[in-house]
């Protein structure tokens, strides 16, 4: 089924027993981060708190929902694309190999190949977003002296954090339409933001991210700030579009009904120029200052340390709107596993479409959530020739911008299990000469976040070329891998059980 709201998929999940409903009082302050945590870890259920106390000791109007994507297969059954049920990761390579074909579409080789991308096309076509006049999400309408952030549970997820942590908004955003240039598509992002008081909070994108560059142009070509809405609690697809990495030639709302396989709804909003998703929770509406910067920070982030201090544009918000009993999506991030990381483990299928599209030769791509979910990554390929596994590195560089801050790439041969370290780590200390198999590039872009950089945001990575060397890559007689013959194995298989021996 295609989950219209984030409230079909929480019954959904209650209804299979991965949901349950929390009425012991939890306050937002660190409790309810361990609470969190400690079900992520074990692959627990999702969380609907139901007592929730919040910052100044009292129970807030509004449950806390957490743990949402906690597990693989809660993110698999968010994906409704083409109306089947998921419940793997694997089975999102298949949004991977939509993306690939939407990236670089090939032309058919024959009619009936182009009768077969018409219902793929009908369907990219069918999803364009559905504006609607009334939405569940503008159920109540706050403005002026009526806006409050205090109406709002929002969590300090670590100890020594400097004010509540907007953790979940889906920041949505539009560039600027200035004539003679194309308008831009809404862009859609997760942003944490700062609570600065009733009516403020800071916008925390960093410049590679699609907010900061809508942000950047606008500042370059118009004088006043800019629009901007944050959707706390839209429906999963919707959530999920916006981590994936869409086609620039393609609408994340669009993608979002795609991802659905149910169109998008949407309402404009009230005070800004914008739409949003109108089955949403809560939406912020209001601009993002061009003149008024603050500091954000320290808070606790998925590197499993504090962040440095950073200045951000501010949020000023114009109106809050939600339903009339609604729900607070919230979440932590900290050392993996946390949620993002669970999400980077499942994105990690969309990936290996995208990347065999430009190097067939690719078997498998692996960012272990241990490595951040992005900073190390663990390529295996069917090498042809000497130098391929270098080439390979290269290119998974600069492919993706999401790739664009990993530090590490190990390549391995098609023989080893990217996603087994043991296998990896064999591989590396058996079929390496560090002196001639490891590469390192310097002054590279690397995540503001990564304090072992020898500056903010400038770095250095490092490539692990342990694959079986070949041709003029060794003068040396290569060693031969030991492995049992079928025949022998076979032949212990058929007499096991005779043995007594406890497998």
């Amino acid at each position: 089924m295609a989950y219209k709201s984030l409230r079909e998929f929480i019954d959904q999940l209650e209804a299979e027993g991965d949901l349950i409903r929390i009425t012991h009082p939890v306050s937002t302050e660190l409790e309810m981060t361990e609470i969190h945590k400690r079900t992520l870890h074990a692959g627990g259920p999702a969380l609907l708190f139901e007592n929730v106390i919040n910052e100044k000791g009292e129970k807030s109007e509004m449950p806390c929902l957490v743990n949402l994507f906690g597990t693989v297969k809660r993110v698999a059954q968010a994906v409704t694309l083409g109306g089947e049920a998921r419940t793997t990761g694997e089975e999102l390579r298949e949004v991977g190999e939509l993306l690939a074909f939407l990236r670089q579409p090939e032309p058919p080789r024959g009619v009936k190949e182009a009768v077969e991308l018409l219902p793929l096309a009908k369907t990219v076509m069918s999803m364009r977003p559905k504006n609607v006049s009334r939405a569940p999400c503008q159920d109540v309408v706050l403005t002026g002296e009526d806006i409050d952030l205090d109406r709002l549970p929002i969590q300090t997820c670590w100890p020594g954090e400097p004010a509540p942590l907007i953790t979940w908004p889906l920041v949505v955003t539009q560039g600027p339409n200035v004539q003679g240039d194309r308008q831009d598509d809404y862009n859609l992002g997760i942003y944490r933001m700062q609570k600065l008081g009733k009516d403020k909070t800071l916008m925390r994108w960093l410049k590679h991210r699609g907010g900061a560059q809508h942000y950047q142009r606008w500042k370059d070509k118009k004088p006043d700030p800019l629009p901007a809405a944050a959707v706390l609690g839209a429906d999963p697809g919707t959530i999920l579009a916006a981590v994936t990495p869409v086609p620039d030639t393609l609408s994340e709302y669009q993608f979002a009904g795609i991802l659905r396989g149910k169109k998008a709804e949407l309402v404009d909003c009230k005070t800004v120029p914008l739409k949003v998703p109108a089955e949403a929770e809560i939406v912020l509406e209001g601009h993002v200052m061009l003149d008024e910067y603050g500091p954000e920070g320290p808070y606790g982030d998925h590197t499993g340390y504090y962040n440095s201090v950073e200045h951000f544009p501010v949020f000023k918000i114009s109106a809050i709107t939600m339903r009339k009993d609604p729900i607070y999506l919230t979440t932590y991030t900290g050392r993996p596993p946390d949620e993002p990381a669970v999400l980077g483990e499942a994105l990690n299928e969309v990936f290996i479409p995208l990347l065999q599209q430009q190097f067939p030769e690719i078997l498998d791509f692996w960012l272990p959530p241990e490595g951040c979910s992005y900073r190390i990554a663990v390529i295996s390929m069917k090498k042809a020739y000497a130098g391929h596994a270098k080439r390979v590195m290269m290119g998974a560089w600069s492919f993706l911008r999401q790739f664009m801050y990993t530090k590490w790439i190990i390549v391995v041969d098609e023989d080893i299990n990217a996603r087994d370290w043991k296998d990896v780590m064999w591989s590396v200390s058996t079929r390496m000469d560090p002196a001639r198999d490891i590469v390192t590039v310097e002054n590279t872009p690397i995540d503001y976040l990564d304090f072992a950089s020898p500056v903010s945001g400038l770095g250095s990575k490092i490539g692990l070329d342990a694959t079986n060397k070949m041709g003029n890559e060794t003068q040396r007689e290569w060693g031969e891998k030991l492995d049992m013959d079928d025949k022998t194995k076979a032949r212990v298989d058929e007499i096991w059980e005779t043995l007594g021996i406890r497998r």
